[in-house]
């Protein structure tokens, strides 16, 4: 039996987390920590304020779903103790993955953009597409709540995009009447865009183009448990994955 912890386990990702460990064969919820919701309960597991609370439960893998500058308190704690970790916070730096790389040596972390199956798979399929389009822009639908822009899966889809094409059209806007009207301008110089919206849960759009025609590569999380099936299979497999992992693309 895997015995789980839960960080960030107050909120509506934690606690759906917990409720997908809880009802998945194999793994067991050990412990759950959030300052927000400490003293509280959750499948009768005494919500903590503090990250000691992960080591005296004897968890073998903890999930982190909060922010980076939460984030970056958690996962050295998890590697000091020999903690495996499965992240789905994203906004690291280049300096943070560093930093992760050298302190998992003892155990393993995983951090994902994103753990729906299917969003994966649209992230692999604008990569393979890349190379045969002259442009692409990239739309990012998310819940009014999210409070960075733009997302981390429409950051590594751009990543993915520029490293298998560098041969992008140049933006031909001379004028913008709203300063922002183009988006942000990622990876490869691909333009990507957030939205923010009530009745949202997590979208995306990639759009490609070339001469004559558009290709529509869209993906959508219409709840939270679509992240679900990708995050059991993390905390199974994340044992198997020496030092630090990007994504799930392995594991499918």
């Amino acid at each position: 039996m895997i015995r789980v912890g839960v960080v960030g386990a107050a909120g509506k990702m934690g606690s759906t987390v917990c409720d997908a460990v809880v009802a998945a064969d194999g793994l067991e919820l050990a412990a759950a920590v959030d300052v927000v919701g400490s003293g509280g309960s959750i499948h009768g597991i005494t919500i903590a304020a503090d990250l000691k609370a992960l080591v005296d439960a004897k968890c073998d893998v903890v999930v982190d779903f909060t922010v980076a500058a939460s984030a970056r308190t958690t996962l050295p704690f998890l590697a000091l103790h020999g903690i495996h970790a499965v992240v789905g916070t994203t906004g690291f730096s280049d300096d943070d993955l560093a930093l992760f790389r050298s302190a998992f040596t003892g155990s393993n972390c995983l951090i994902a953009a994103n753990f729906a199956i299917g969003a994966v798979l649209m992230m692999k399929f604008a990569e393979q597409a890349a190379p045969y389009f002259e442009t692409a822009e990239i739309i990012e639908f998310h819940h009014n709540a999210k409070a960075d822009a733009p997302s981390g899966t429409a950051m590594a889809t751009a990543q993915r995009m520029a490293a298998a094409s560098d041969e992008w059209a140049a933006d031909p806007t001379k004028h913008e009447v709203i300063p922002g009207a183009r988006g942000g301008v990622g990876p490869g110089g691909i333009r990507v865009h957030g939205v923010r919206m009530v009745g949202m849960t997590a979208s995306q759009e990639v759009i490609l183009g070339t001469a004559g025609q558009t290709l529509v590569i869209r993906h959508d999380s219409n709840d939270r448990v679509s992240f679900m099936p990708g995050v059991v299979l993390a905390c199974r497999k994340v044992a198997d994955l020496p030092g630090l992992t990007m994504g799930i693309d392995s594991l499918l």
